[in-house]
């Protein structure tokens, strides 16, 4: 596994795991692999102790369960609207 690994390849990272999957094995998985976020950067083991599901059952669930317990900072600049003119 690499070091790091920008945001947009997380789904495809996460195929590398056997699912189902519990929370604690996928976090122990990707512990000491830094996410490369828009305005940063955190472990991604971390991230996945973050999520409130116990067990993933796929990929797609485990990536949007993470999308949840992402810092803002993920995703853009902190307090950017999204068009409130």
């Amino acid at each position: 596994m690499r070091d790091s690994i920008k945001l947009n390849r997380l789904e495809s990272a996460f195929e590398d795991l056997s699912y189902p999957v519990s929370r604690k094995q996928a976090a122990m998985r990707f512990d000491g692999v830094t996410v490369l976020m828009a305005d940063g950067s955190a472990n991604l083991g971390g991230l996945i102790r973050n999520c409130l599901t116990e067990e993933f059952a796929g990929p797609t669930d485990l990536y949007y369960e993470l999308n949840n317990a992402m810092p803002i900072e993920a995703v853009g600049e902190p307090g950017q609207s999204d068009g409130d003119a």
